[in-house]
């Protein structure tokens, strides 16, 4: 069964503006895996101003701010980025943390080589097209400084969610109202283009246990 890709992404919206709404802090608040892995591999390569796409209500934004980054923290999601403020502000790190609320799909809103660093944990394995992941890659390279880092995790084809629940197409499947995009070798590779694809790690994450890969790429 298939879906018209933006009335998906519309009701996705919806659909993280009330969890975020009903859970805050649902993640709570110590830094992803790969968060910690990303701010010693952005400390290694002297990056100053990171990007996060898809920073929810910002564990990993503020531990990255911790860390002594400046953080550009992007989110379809008024009500994520709303506690993330918050959570800085309480912190006494708000200074180091540039929310904008923004949706993928779109251009990214900054100039071009602006940032050293871009970070995604589970972003562009949410319901985004093939399609719009090539777009979105090319926004990252065009935002992103020469000799740049991007430090991306997603759930992959080995998941045992991957092949079951809602179809979307396109390798997009639903479960319980979350729509994911699996990865498989051959988009990875794809979307690594332009980039030198160093490290794709495969390590599991919460329950099911989902399965994901974290993968590092260097701007050529």
């Amino acid at each position: 069964m298939t879906h018209n890709g933006d009335d998906l992404g519309a009701g996705q919206r919806r659909h993280w503006q009330s969890t975020y709404s009903d859970n805050p802090g649902m993640y709570g608040a110590e830094p992803s895996q790969a968060a910690v892995h990303a701010a010693e591999t952005f400390t290694a390569s002297e990056a100053r101003d990171v990007l996060e796409l898809g920073s929810g209500h910002g564990r990993d934004t503020l531990f990255f701010a911790r860390a002594g980054f400046a953080v550009r923290a992007l989110d379809f999601s008024e009500t994520g980025l709303w506690q993330l403020r918050e959570t800085a502000t309480q912190a006494g790190i708000a200074d180091r943390v540039t929310t904008t609320v923004h949706d993928v799909r779109q251009p990214l809103p900054l100039a071009d080589d602006s940032v050293d660093a871009v970070f995604a944990h589970m972003l562009l394995c949410m319901a985004l097209s093939t399609d719009e992941l090539h777009t979105l890659m090319a926004e990252i390279r065009r935002v992103t400084r020469p000799g740049g880092t991007f430090v991306y995790t997603v759930r992959h084809t080995g998941d045992a969610h991957y092949g079951t629940g809602i179809s979307h197409g396109d390798d997009i499947y639903e479960h319980g109202g979350f729509a994911v995009h699996f990865f498989d070798e051959a988009l990875v590779t794809e979307l690594a283009r332009g980039w030198k694809l160093g490290e794709v790690f495969d390590f599991s994450e919460g329950e099911l246990p989902r399965r994901l890969w974290r993968v590092t790429q260097t701007l050529a």
